[in-house]
């Protein structure tokens, strides 16, 4: 008993201060973290005119976090991966998919964020975007699925279509060709290529998503979105032979 006492008194001389220290130094409080990427996201995106400027992310961020609180998951990686998950599209870095990932995690590094949480985010931004219609989601956690979804919802429905065609536009692709018809993308490498009219997105890519949401609230709200496109395209069709 007396050795033990005498242990615990060289525990408290030497340990004890260390355990009294101030934290907040090493880790930055998740909430600032939160504001500080928002508004570096902000001021880097802001003006885009491809359809992948801030208010997609703001818009994606939102829904992401209306997902969380039906379907749970870690709230604090759900919004970072959700701000960051466009950081740099590989469409406008020569197809390169690991510069976004890359980008995040120097970002979040610099904001002294623990490294598990660095290497959770960069996993989901690295494999969060569509990849063609034979290419599997590989998003296996929670948190990536309802990332996964709130981008997905965004890319449909009413401003789907508009980001849509302003892609196409940024793009200079045609509108519509009847002669060129929509292509089966079997792999990421022929999905990168593609140069179809905007219309054939539609088939490509956005009528394929209600089916491919993870979670149950993410293809509820999906619903909805996809009724519309495809009110839209029968719209389209229409007009594009001359009818009323």
């Amino acid at each position: 008993m007396i050795l033990f006492k005498k242990y615990i008194k060289v525990v408290e001389k030497y340990w004890k201060p260390f355990l009294r220290l101030d934290l907040s130094n090493f880790f930055m409080d998740e909430k600032l973290v939160i504001s500080e990427t928002g508004t570096y996201i902000r001021e880097k995106l802001s003006g885009e005119g491809s359809g992948h400027d801030w208010w997609h992310i703001f818009r994606v961020w939102t829904l992401a976090k209306s997902i969380q609180i039906i379907e749970g998951g870690n709230l604090y990686v759900i919004e970072l991966s959700s701000l960051l998950h466009d950081i740099a599209d590989w469409k406008f870095h020569d197809g390169d998919h690991s510069v976004g990932p890359n980008l995040a995690g120097e970002w979040l590094a610099s904001l002294n964020v623990s490294g598990d949480i660095v290497s959770y985010v960069c996993e989901i931004i690295r494999d969060v975007s569509f990849k063609g219609e034979g290419v599997k989601s590989n998003m296996l956690t929670l948190e990536g699925k309802i990332v996964q979804d709130a981008d997905r919802l965004d890319a449909i429905g009413a401003i789907g279509i508009a980001r849509t065609f302003a892609y196409g536009g940024h793009k200079g692709r045609e509108i519509y060709n009847p002669n060129i018809k929509p292509e089966i993308h079997e792999n990421f490498e022929q999905y990168k290529i593609g140069e179809c009219p905007t219309i054939n997105h539609f088939y490509e890519k956005l009528l394929l998503l209600k089916d491919r949401m993870n979670t149950e609230t993410g293809k509820r709200f999906a619903e909805g979105r996809h009724k519309f496109m495809e009110q839209f395209l029968d719209r389209f069709y229409k007009e594009f032979s001359g009818k009323s």
